[in-house]
C-alpha cells in the first residue's frame, strides 16, 4: 500500500514527529511504501473560495499544493499528524485540508484509507473532542476508510512523548497496516 503522510508540525523533531517515526517504522515493516510530506514548511496557500476549480481543479493559486494534490491521487491511504493547537489541527495541516476542495471528487472517489497521529500537552479527557470530532467529519465526507487514531494525552515535550505508550501505538497502527 502506498501511504502519504501529511506532517502538520511546524516543530521540526517535535513530538509529533515522534509519532510519525514510528508509525514509519511500522508501516515500512508491513510491506507499505510511505512518503512524509512536510506541509508546514512548504509554500501552501489558504483557499480563496473562488471555487474557479470547480471542486475538481485545478486550483487558480499556484504554489505546493499541486504537489500534495498529485501524491494523494496516487495513494491508498493518507495520515493526518499534526500537534493540537488551541483543540484542532495546526493551521498548517488546516490550510492543506482546506484546499481538497479543488479535487474533493477526486478524492471522494479513491475511497483513501486515513489516520490520526496528533499529541497534545494536556490530558484532560476532552482534550481531543473538537480534532477528533473533525477528523471523522473529513472521514465521513470524503469518504475515506478510518484505520485509526494515535491521541497522545500528555506529551509536551519531545522527553515526555518517549517516555509514553503513544510512539509505540503508532508504531502498532503503521504494522497493522496491509
Amino acid at each position: 500500500m502506498k501511504i502519504v503522510v501529511l506532517m502538520g508540525s511546524p516543530n521540526k523533531k517535535g513530538s509529533t514527529d515522534i509519532l510519525v517515526e514510528n508509525f514509519v517504522k511500522g508501516a515500512e515493516e508491513a510491506g507499505n511504501s510511505v512518503e512524509v510530506i512536510d506541509v508546514a514548511h512548504m509554500n501552501i496557500h489558504p483557499c480563496i473560495g473562488c471555487v474557479r476549480c470547480g471542486y475538481e481543479g485545478p486550483c487558480v493559486q499556484k504554489d505546493d499544493n499541486e504537489i500534495i494534490r498529485r501524491k494523494l491521487l496516487a495513494s491508498d491511504m493518507v495520515v493526518f499528524a499534526t500537534p493540537l493547537y488551541y483543540y484542532g489541527m495546526s493551521a498548517q495541516l488546516k490550510i492543506v485540508t482546506d484546499r481538497f476542495c479543488a479535487y474533493n471528487s477526486s478524492l471522494n472517489s479513491r475511497h483513501l484509507k486515513s489516520a490520526l497521529l496528533t499529541v497534545a500537552w494536556n490530558a484532560d479527557d476532552w482534550t481531543f473532542d473538537a480534532l477528533e470530532a473533525h477528523y471523522r467529519t473529513l472521514v465521513r465526507y470524503i469518504n475515506f476508510d478510518d484505520c485509526g487514531m494515535v491521541l497522545g494525552y500528555g506529551c509536551g515535550s519531545p522527553s515526555m512523548t518517549k517516555r509514553s505508550r503513544y510512539p509505540e501505538e503508532a508504531y502498532r497502527l503503521g504494522r497493522s497496516l496491509k
